[in-house]
Parts: structure tokens; sequence; C-alpha cells
């Protein structure tokens, strides 16, 4: 079968998350190069690299948030038939979407913090949400991540403040729910082992997920046998039900033996603290062997398409 001359990795981006992409772009291309021919690209721009040759390489987006997880790169992509790793267009503009992606949920049965979504520009008064939601709140971005813009809100006047300086982008708030912070990986669609995060501060923000040393991790995470089978089988059914492909890490929170689906993130990053390698640990891949399984399908979609040609 035809095989890619080189994997080409995409990293940088336009958005909050930049820093996160470049740990993660540089992460990636070590760990391919030991096994496969790799060139880096940093994009600076929201532009597709003409240097890219659809007939030649296949694509890993090592991006996070805007041109990179929300579905535009991928388009791009699509439109002049690049092969590349991770979920399609659609998939990926669904799962940036944290409402939608919570409405999936719901169809499931699986449960989820009650929230309200706004627009930047309409941003609802402080008491409507409280009447609605209780006074211990999540303040975030709808379709950000990697803690961008996380803000935990106790009281009225805190909530004031955080809403007084939102004036644009789409925003969600959310019942705090106080629990235990889990995270799944996702394989060629099968759940790897459940991490959980422990951060001393109980707040797992951007500072505790990029700071080295600041968070403790346990994984496999010490759970009951059948909550951990539910709990994959829930970021299982989620990962089908969005369309996804690949790979992917699911959140959760749980309170009471309960999961609370939180998001998915269709690119996780790869950073040398970053999640999706905890989980893969646990069910025995090194972070070389995993980053080989992460382009395992793309390169087989790129052969399979090129032996279509020739036949």
């Amino acid at each position: 079968m035809p095989s890619p001359d080189r994997i080409v990795v995409l990293y940088g981006g336009l958005g909050a998350e930049r820093e996160v992409s470049l740990q993660s772009g540089a992460a990636i291309c070590d760990a391919l190069a030991t096994q496969f021919k790799v060139e880096a690209l940093r994009l600076d721009t929201a532009d597709l690299p003409a240097s890219i040759d659809p007939d030649a390489v296949v694509v890993f987006p090592a991006l996070h948030g805007t041109f990179g997880e929300d579905g535009g790169l991928q388009q791009a992509m699509d439109a002049v038939g690049i092969e590349y790793c991770g979920s399609n267009a659609e998939a990926s503009q669904l799962c940036m979407a944290k409402d939608q992606t919570k409405a999936v949920a719901r169809t499931l049965g699986i449960a989820v913090p009650a929230g309200i979504c706004f627009s930047g520009t309409q941003v609802p008064p402080a008491d409507t949400l409280i009447e609605a939601l209780g006074h211990s709140l999540v303040v975030k971005p709808n379709d950000m991540g990697s803690s961008v813009g996380l803000y935990f809100t106790e009281h009225r006047s805190e909530l004031g403040v955080r809403l007084s300086q939102i004036h644009s982008g789409n925003w969600i708030v959310e019942e705090r729910i106080r629990g235990r912070e889990l995270t799944v990986g996702i394989l060629h669609g099968k759940a790897m082992g459940i991490v959980e995060v422990v951060s001393p501060s109980g707040v797992y923000d951007f500072a505790a997920k990029y700071t080295t040393g600041t968070t403790d991790y346990q994984y496999p995470a010490k759970l009951d046998p059948a909550l951990t089978a539910r709990i994959q089988s829930q970021a299982e059914q989620l990962f089908s039900a969005c369309g996804c492909r690949d790979f992917a890490r699911i959140d959760f929170l749980l309170a009471d033996e309960v999961p609370y689906f939180l998001e998915i993130n269709s690119l996780p990053g790869l950073t040398a603290t970053s999640l999706l390698p905890k989980s893969a640990s646990c069910v025995g891949y090194d972070f070389e062997g995993l980053a080989a399984e992460l382009v395992r399908a793309a390169m087989q979609r790129f052969s399979e398409r090129k032996q279509s040609v020739v036949d």
C-alpha cells in the first residue's frame, strides 16, 4: 500500500492556546521523528500552508482552539484533499461548542451540569443566573479549551465583576459541581485509562494544567470497577455520537457516584503535563507508541485513497 512521504505537524495557531500548541507540537514532532520522517510547520495566520502536498503527506494538527480545533482548519484540508489525524470538520466544530456536546450527552442519558449560554454582547444579569443556577457557579467560554477564561464565583458581587468584563464571544455559566476531576482518553473509539486530576487548590485552571508540579494525577484513577466501566462506556458513546474519529479526550466530574460530562477535547494537549499520554500509559502505551497510534488511522486513509487511484 502507498505510504505518505512524511508527516507534517501543524502547530502554533492564533488563539489564546497558542503557547500550549507550541509545546504540543514540539513534543509530538520529537516522538514521531523516532519512527517517521517529520516536517514541523508553525501556523501564524488562519491559512493552510500552500506547501502541503495532499499526494505526499499526512497532517497532524497539534493545534488547539481557533483555526485548529474548531473545524476551520479541517474544512480547509478537506477542500484540497489532505488526509489528517483526528476528527473531521463537522465533529470538530460540534466538540468545540460545550453546549452542543452537552445536548448530545442529554440524548444519551448522560448527566451534565445545569447551565445557561449567552453571547458576550448580551450578558444576562447576575441575579438571573443565580436564580436559575444557584450562587456557586462556573463561568467559562463556550468554545475554548485549556481552561482559558475559566472563573469560579461564590457570591453575587464576584459574578457581577466577571460578567462586567465580558464584551464578546460565546459564554456558558454552569452550576458548580464539587467532585473528583476525571478524564479518559479515547483511541480508535475505545476508552483507555481514567485519570484523576488532584489540584491542591481544588481548582483545575490554566495554571494548574500547565505548571509542572502544581497538580497531582492518579492513573488509573482509584474507582470501583463497575464505575470505571460505566465512565468508559459513556466516553465511548459520546465519542461515537459526536462523530469523532481517531482519538479524543473526554472530561467528567464525579459527584455522589454520578459522572457529569463536561467536554470533549478533539485535539487534546500533548505537553509534558498532558492527560492523554497519562490515560494511554494505563493500557501500555509509552509516548512514542501513542504517537504512532495517533497517526495510524490517517495514514491508513491516505494509503487507501492512493490505492484506489491506482486501481
